[in-house]
């Protein structure tokens, strides 16, 4: 077809929300043009899960995403599912397996993920504009006008698929973000998800500890996860930790259980069991080492149980089933795995991801303010918020 003649879509963004948007409008009949700055499609796939691709998770439900709507993300989860997904996996023979907690990851490599994407997208005849930068963004006469390096393209539905800014060194920006307001959507205050929290002042004490993990529950507010907490030269890591950053808020206080197994009365239990035990040998077995020493030193405790009251050892079992870290930030967006916040799902369809006040403009992925758990959620909402604009388009 001759340049001057419109395309049905321009997808601006390469990566998994704007590939499968592709995919679907593609295979429907659409005329799409995908276009991103990087020069191959899917670049933070090929990176994402240890470079074997967390592809989606078997549990995916709409309370495992943040949003300033909880219930926005409802329809398009359940009209393209998890196990959708799977079946395009398994109709293209790439070998799975579940990790834990319902994590799917390819056998092989995150390579099979793209490449499943774009030969969905060469069965829909899905057009590339890659490696030059997009300049200018108009809208005229019912169509867009986008233009990419030294050519213009236009078309009648616009797809804003670029994603936060978490993981700068891939080429994220806020682009997103910008163009949708410039066309009056509004913009929920991004933040890094799913990122390292880092401590200071005190609790840099802890930094002793870099390396050492241990499975606990970490909380803030009303949510708690247990996984694995990690501490770093930083602060605090680990999928329990970046789980919770999500909810964390500057200057609330992050509770870690270090003993989720031990029942309560443990220490007590230990002390009559071997009443000439050490109390840091009592917490050494719960705990990493390193860690159940430190411990023993910031609750200023040691010596023989038998020496040790009873009330001194529940106040001890206490402080270890909640002990309260204050982070002083988080590592940013350099470490984030996602972005949350981001564009207004007050201003867009739930079932189409089309914006309510602007005919044919859609957002998909992580550029709207829909943020899901570690563990694949991330990609399962990009699939489902793709698919659901692809099928509007």
């Amino acid at each position: 077809m001759p340049p001057s003649t419109p395309y049905d879509a321009i997808i601006l963004g390469a990566g998994a929300a704007g590939l499968m948007c592709a995919a679907a409008a593609g295979q429907r009949g659409k005329r799409v043009m995908l276009v991103d700055h990087a020069d191959q499609p899917g670049k933070k796939i090929l990176i994402s899960g240890g470079g074997r691709c967390n592809f989606t998770n078997i549990h995916t439900t709409p309370d495992r995403y943040i949003s300033a709507n909880p219930h926005f993300a409802k329809s398009a989860l359940g009209r393209y599912t998890a196990h959708d997904f799977i079946d395009l996996v398994d109709r293209h023979r790439i070998a799975w397996h579940e990790k834990t907690l319902g994590q799917l990851f390819c056998d092989g490599s995150a390579k099979q993920i793209v490449a499943m994407l774009i030969d969905e997208c060469d069965r829909g005849a899905v057009e590339y504009a890659l490696g030059k930068p997009v300049t200018a963004i108009d809208h005229a006469d019912t169509l867009f006008r986008v233009r990419v390096g030294d050519r213009e393209v236009s078309g009648t539905a616009l797809v804003l698929a670029t994603g936060g800014p978490s993981i700068p060194k891939m080429g994220a920006t806020g682009f997103a973000y910008d163009v949708a307001r410039r066309f009056g959507l509004k913009i929920v205050e991004p933040r890094p998800a799913l990122v390292p929290l880092t401590l200071g002042g005190d609790e840099t004490l802890f930094r002793s500890l870099s390396g050492v993990a241990t499975d606990v529950v970490a909380k803030c507010g009303k949510t708690a996860f247990r996984e694995a907490a990690l501490f770093t030269h930083r602060g605090l890591s680990g999928p329990a930790i970046l789980q919770i950053s999500s909810y964390w808020r500057s200057g609330q206080p992050v509770g870690i259980d270090f003993a989720p197994d031990q029942p309560g009365g443990w220490l007590a239990a230990a002390k009559r069991a071997k009443p000439r035990g050490q109390f840091g040998a009592a917490l050494a077995s719960a705990l990493p080492s390193r860690l159940a020493e430190t411990l023993a030193e910031r609750l200023a405790i040691s010596g023989e149980l038998h020496n040790i009251k009873d009330a001194i050892l529940t106040e001890a079992e206490r402080r270890l089933s909640d002990w309260r870290f204050t982070p002083n930030g988080t590592e940013g967006y350099a470490k984030a795995e996602v972005t949350a916040g981001g564009i207004s799902t007050a201003d867009l369809s739930s079932q189409t991801m089309q914006a309510k006040r602007v005919q044919n403009l859609y957002a998909v992925g992580e550029a709207v303010d829909v943020t899901g758990w570690l563990g694949g959620y991330n990609f399962q909402w990009a699939w489902a918020s793709g698919w659901a604009a692809g099928q509007s388009i």
